[in-house]
């Protein structure tokens, strides 16, 4: 369990900040007391629980000294005693440091792998599930920048998703996305496979990422669309080219200034990325164990439609429920993914 001196200094420093917002804390100061006071009540609230069980479990104990009391107090010590357990494991849990990109929105990037034709349609195919997941979550899915093929597929797409916890629900969805079936272009129903990679990026803020203009070059290109209804030629679209690193982020929607600022929210992101993994770097040993490990080129998923199954190689998990996540429904996989993440920090704790 956690020292009773390092619990003690989280409730002293929770009535310290409940009192300094109680008093009037200047405008400027009082969001970011708000923020600390709201992340460490849940702390806190376990702490008193698993505190108020020990109490009474004290109590118990002094009171099966009393013959007339032993038969009700072994009663209460049988049930102290599971409860007690799931009360310290809730501290810890609590207590477990919090990704800052969490409560992000995202930048979640689909591109096609192996297979030609058929991957590019498994990237469409991701990516309406992850349209649907965000509908379902009411979040705000918005495209940035596609490239799409003549029968409905995507060679790449990237897409903004806007929103509270968006980062912490996809964060575990980086890496190689693997599909098994009989293609749409495939006359003699042989089952392939192939591939697509998502990549999802913490949204950055500006003052977070700062990009000098001379690091980057701007260019306006001619953008086009697939046919159709958006058969149509603008020269609105935009292309950022990072000078330092050499990241390029294109977008092309129908307003030029639009674009800019899309392609350079896309371009934080994604320095933003860059400068996580460098400072994960000095953990790259203990990580390799974890589902978030972020190895882009690590075949995570499954995706199986003969048989109807998904299955998540990081943490052994197999769902025949292939239709229902298909249409977004990612909900028992992204907790599983959180519990077994969870659970592998929980591990880096024991001595």
């Amino acid at each position: 369990m956690v020292p009773a001196e390092k619990l003690d200094q989280i409730r002293a420093r929770f009535e310290f900040l409940e009192a300094r917002m109680a008093d009037g804390a200047a405008a400027g100061d009082l969001a970011a007391l708000g923020r600390e006071y709201a992340e460490l009540r849940p702390v806190v609230e376990a702490i008193g629980h698993y505190r108020a069980l020990a109490a009474e479990r004290d109590e118990v104990e002094r009171l099966r000294a009393d013959p007339e009391m032993r038969e009700l107090a072994d009663e209460e010590a049988a049930r102290l005693a599971a409860e007690l357990p799931e009360a310290e494991h809730a501290v810890q849990l609590a207590l477990l440091p919090k990704d800052a990109a969490d409560e992000r929105s995202a930048i979640l990037e689909i591109r096609a792998g192996t297979g030609g034709e058929e991957a590019a349609l498994f990237a469409a195919d991701l990516a309406r599930m992850y349209q649907r997941l965000a509908e379902a979550r009411g979040w705000r899915f918005e495209v940035v920048e596609a490239a799409p093929t003549e029968i409905g597929g995507y060679r790449e797409l990237v897409a903004e998703v806007s929103g509270r916890g968006v980062f912490a629900a996809l964060k575990f969805e980086s890496g190689v996305h693997r599909v098994q079936r009989v293609p749409e272009t495939e006359s003699g129903g042989r089952i392939h496979t192939s591939a697509a990679t998502v990549a999802v990026l913490p949204e950055a803020e500006e003052v977070e990422i700062d990009i000098p203009a001379s690091d980057i070059r701007i260019d306006t290109m001619r953008s086009s669309g697939a046919g159709g209804q958006h058969v149509n030629t603008t020269d609105s679209a935009v292309r950022i080219t990072h000078l330092p690193t050499g990241i390029v982020v294109t977008s092309s929607e129908k307003s030029q200034h639009q674009n800019r600022a899309r392609a350079l929210q896309v371009l934080r992101a994604r320095l933003y990325d860059r400068e996580r993994a460098s400072a994960d770097a000095a953990r790259a040993a203990a990580r390799k164990g974890q589902v978030g490990s972020g190895d882009r080129s690590e075949r995570i998923r499954t995706y199986n439609f003969p048989q109807g199954r998904i299955t998540d190689h990081r943490i052994g998990l197999t769902l025949y429920k292939l239709d229902q996540v298909m249409q977004g429904d990612l909900g028992e996989v992204i907790s599983a993914l959180a519990l077994a993440d969870q659970a592998a920090r929980l591990a880096e704790l024991d001595p």
